[in-house]
């Protein structure tokens, strides 16, 4: 019997035993996850801080006082006009913090290269809405139930809809009378459909007078056909200003009202001799009245003055933060450029 409960003691305490080991080796695996996370996310907020002191050398370099998408890369920060800066021969592809621990930067994307949805006009929404080819009843019921949506009011414009409509839904909701946060926030407005908010195909050309209609609508049964959607002409973050160096032609023919021949003599002439975005060949405008190096005068200017610039001010900035093998995080941040002492991030989030 001793002989027995020996042997009985000796299991339960080995068993006991095996399950404190299991324990500590969770309990230590559970501390290294948590210790990789802090430094994936202090990683990230690393690599968040280095953009900001590039945006920050930026604005000093000599006779850059302008943005273009030849200085908003990861891989050449600061453009050609940095050769004498601190940002000169600063690679940010593969960026150490430490032996275990590095950054990887992407293109910095500046948000002032859209139309602000929250700032723009209603005519502003219409022209935007008539150059995609929406159907001449269905303009004014989107434009107007977009201003309805941000509007602190209750009152509906003529053709727009306030919580009275919404709340009469299948699904209601209450309308937002705020300003739009994620510009995903128009797919829930009166009028606009996915295809409107997404586009029904993936080009980034001014389409013909037949292409898009102009606003007579479709034949019956044929689904829409819009070449860009509202996704890529609005933002709901930026200066409210629109950047003309990096703003695409679709962004710019809205502000010029709907002047498509204007639009491509813009982005023709800041492309340079090559004809592409973001080369070295690139010749941005230095402001607004340079505008007359691409013909352009009179009331066109008078028009870009009010809503348009050659300086950005928002960015969205992407790093991805890599640990050991673990798999690599990526990082997002907005980033406001006052002056370069006045940085912000005005948010900070992760995938």
């Amino acid at each position: 019997m001793a002989l027995i409960l020996a042997m009985i003691a000796v299991f339960v305490f080995s068993a006991l035993a095996a399950g404190f080991a299991l324990s500590m080796k969770v309990e230590a695996r559970l501390a290294q996850t948590a210790d990789a996370e802090q430094r994936l996310l202090w990683a990230g907020r690393s690599g968040v801080e280095m953009e900001c002191w590039i945006l920050a050398q930026q604005l000093t370099i000599p006779n850059q006082q302008f943005d273009s998408f030849n200085q908003l890369s990861a891989a050449t920060p600061g453009g050609p006009g940095a050769s004498n800066s601190v940002l000169s021969g600063l690679s940010l592809n593969h960026y150490p913090l430490d032996d275990e621990t590095w950054l990887e930067f992407h293109d910095i994307e500046d948000l002032d290269r859209k139309i602000n949805i929250n700032t723009a006009t209603p005519e502003v929404i219409k022209q935007a809405l008539t150059l995609m080819g929406v159907d001449a009843n269905d303009i004014s019921v989107v434009s107007d139930s977009i201003v309805d949506w941000i509007d602190a009011n209750d009152l509906p414009q003529v053709a727009g809809a306030e919580s009275d409509y919404y709340q009469g839904l299948p699904l209601p909701y209450y309308a937002k009378n705020a300003p739009i946060n994620d510009i995903a926030e128009l797919l829930l407005i009166k009028g606009v459909t996915r295809e409107m908010y997404e586009g029904s195909n993936a080009t980034n050309h001014i389409p013909s007078a037949f292409e898009h209609k102009l606003g007579f609508g479709h034949a019956p049964g044929q689904p829409p056909d819009y070449p860009f959607g509202l996704k890529d002409i609005f933002t709901p973050i930026s200066s409210g200003r629109v950047n003309i160096n990096t703003a695409d032609i679709n962004v710019v023919t809205v502000l010029l009202n709907g002047d498509a021949n204007y639009a491509a003599a813009i982005i023709d002439q800041r492309k340079g001799i090559d004809k592409m975005d973001g080369t070295d060949d690139d010749t941005p405008f230095r402001n607004i009245n340079d505008l007359g190096r691409a013909g352009i005068t009179g009331p066109p200017i008078q028009q870009l003055n009010s809503l348009g610039s050659a300086r950005s001010m928002v960015f969205r900035v992407h790093v991805t933060a890599h640990f050991r093998d673990l798999p690599p995080r990526d990082y997002f941040a907005v980033l406001y450029r006052n002056s370069p002492m006045d940085i912000r991030v005005v948010s900070f989030y992760w995938q």
